[in-house]
């Protein structure tokens, strides 16, 4: 079995673009990103903070925004009008989840498009989804690139996605598809799991849900994608899978240390392409 290092490779990505990012210094051009917090959700701001870390090893300014759980839903429309003019700022990224009393869905609307780094505004996930260019989604691109790494060619693969949400499982469906796989989406009204991710070459969970898969609903040398993060009750960081996949697996993320690094690489690459962009044509 062959793990999918993504620590590894994020800190490689993060050599080449530390070096992308200083000569675009010398151009004058200085990339970006702007983060918007709100609330004191301990997982969020170490996220956040992570993303800052990363930021300033490859020399990308990083400004974070942070609010109280009880902003008014107008104040956080007006930070993002803010910054969304601010032609210091390149990419804006909103860390989910938010406040029940907030439209999630408003709030990445309002976003300009040119700035959507997170690849969340209707806008970037129509291009995506005919192939055209835009901001990708940074988890399921960090998914693509990893296994492109790996040289795990998709294309006529049969592939189960388990999980369909806008920022994971939808978009990785999409450009798996893109990539000549056969998909099947699976998710909590699927009657029979088991059914789908025996008969799959890859699958990929991310439903925040521990053991959710094992080895019985794998086929042997299967490859598995954990996309999944939980914290047990020990402390332990564990994803959807149960330890006994690895023997069956041929290729398997690690929890953490496998897609969870490139989510924050694929962040990085998608501010550094809105700086290009943005100082030249402003939009992609």
């Amino acid at each position: 079995m062959v793990l999918l290092d993504g620590k590894k490779l994020a800190l490689m990505r993060e050599e080449t673009m530390k070096e992308e990012v200083a000569k675009l210094r010398e151009e004058g051009i200085t990339p970006a990103l702007a983060v918007i917090l709100v609330g004191d959700d301990a997982a969020s701001s170490t996220y956040v903070n992570m993303k800052t870390k990363a930021c300033h090893r490859v020399g990308i300014d990083s400004v974070t925004e942070t609010y109280h759980s009880d902003i008014k839903q107008d104040q956080l429309l007006s930070t993002i009008k803010r910054l969304n003019e601010d032609p210091r700022i390149d990419g804006i990224l909103v860390q989910l989840p938010l406040p029940k009393h907030i439209n999630t869905q408003l709030i990445l609307e309002s976003i300009a498009p040119h700035k959507d780094v997170d690849g969340f505004h209707p806008y970037n996930i129509g291009r995506m989804q005919v192939g055209l260019d835009s901001f990708l989604p940074a988890t399921p691109m960090g998914v693509m690139e990893l296994l492109e790494h790996y040289k795990i060619d998709v294309l006529g693969k049969d592939v189960v996605i388990v999980g369909a949400s806008n920022i994971v499982g939808k978009p990785l469906a999409s450009m798996m598809l893109q990539k000549g796989a056969t998909i099947s989406i699976c998710h909590i009204h699927t009657k029979d799991l088991a059914s789908y991710t025996k008969n799959a070459d890859i699958v990929c969970v991310g439903v925040g849900k521990p053991n959710l898969i094992n080895k019985e609903m794998l086929k042997q040398g299967a490859i598995l994608v954990d996309i999944g993060i939980n914290r047990l009750e020990s402390g332990e960081l564990t994803g959807d899978a149960s330890k006994d996949v690895e023997q069956v697996c041929s290729y398997l993320t690690p929890v953490p240390g496998g897609v969870g690094p490139m989510t924050i690489s694929s962040l990085l690459k998608n501010t550094i392409i809105a700086a290009k962009t943005n100082k030249n044509i402003n939009k992609i």
